[in-house]
């Protein structure tokens, strides 16, 4: 015969409170604070070996302005860090746009729009980036279409890194549940409010992380574009380590330049992790 439970058991405590959390992650303060001096010393570390090199740091500082864009080139135009943000900019909005089209083509039931989708995609994705740029710059003059270096440089990057973010996005909105957007809609609300509202922000809380680092890659490879003559960068860094034969002073500022550029767009990613991960902390 089963034993039937005490009545007059004891009920556990609701009110107890567990014992705080003693792991790494306890403060968030100590934590960022350890982290912060993790890179201080790292970073020492490396400036201490590039300091044994016997670097010229005053020619660094005398070629400083110039790569980081800060005088126009003897034609006039922008030149060193300033051109490499201004095409990365450009080509960061047009394969926004380039992304947004392929994706929806991609999750389309029109087999036309299907088709140039996938077929946009699968030629951009199955040949290298370098082949895209010579072939818009050097091959299509051939067909009677005469592009700039700077109109090349940012078409190639745009197509290319267009069609992987179209498979980043895609991939973004099927992670949202079907059910959020039968939802919204039994509730009478139209398509675009539900995309806007609600498949958007879960969408981008997958869609940012992998899209920020295409952005980074991105910024790093318009250096691509020093193949074309433009005044940028990494072509003003080797042209000075040419005329100066000291190669390690212009490339590791190009180096660092480029590094900090992509700090700045690591940080905006975070904070845009932040903002539309707000609802899934733990």
């Amino acid at each position: 015969m089963p034993q039937l439970p005490e009545l007059n058991a004891t009920p556990p405590d609701n009110n107890t409170t567990p014992p705080p959390s003693t792991g790494v992650f306890s403060s968030p303060r100590a934590f960022k604070i350890k982290t912060l001096l993790t890179w201080v010393i790292l970073l020492s570390l490396l400036l201490g070996t590039f300091s044994k090199m016997g670097l010229q740091w005053d020619l660094i500082g005398q070629k400083l302005p110039f790569l980081l864009g800060l005088h126009l080139s003897p034609d006039g135009f922008i030149q060193g860090a300033a051109l490499t943000i201004l095409i990365t900019a450009c080509s960061m909005f047009f394969c926004l746009l380039l992304g947004l089209i392929t994706a929806l083509g991609r999750m389309s039931d029109n087999a036309l729009a299907f088709g140039c989708a996938t077929f946009y995609a699968s030629l951009f994705r199955g040949t290298p980036l370098l082949v895209q740029v010579l072939i818009i710059y050097l091959a299509l003059p051939q067909a009677g279409i005469v592009l700039g270096a700077l109109s090349s440089g940012i078409i190639a990057l745009s197509l290319n890194y267009g069609a992987y973010l179209a498979e980043t996005i895609r991939s973004g909105v099927i992670s949202v549940p079907r059910g959020q957007k039968e939802a919204a809609m039994a509730l009478g609300l139209s398509s675009w409010t539900v995309a806007r509202h609600v498949t958007a922000p879960q969408a981008l809380r997958i869609i940012i992380p992998p899209a920020g680092s295409m952005f980074i890659s991105m910024l790093k490879d318009s250096s691509l574009v020093s193949l074309m003559g433009l005044w940028e960068l990494n072509f003003l860094a080797q042209s000075y380590g040419r005329s100066t034969y000291r190669y390690m002073e212009m490339l590791a500022t190009a180096a660092a330049i480029y590094w900090i550029m992509s700090i700045v767009l690591e940080l905006f990613q975070s904070r845009l992790e932040r903002r539309f991960g707000q609802g899934y902390r733990h």
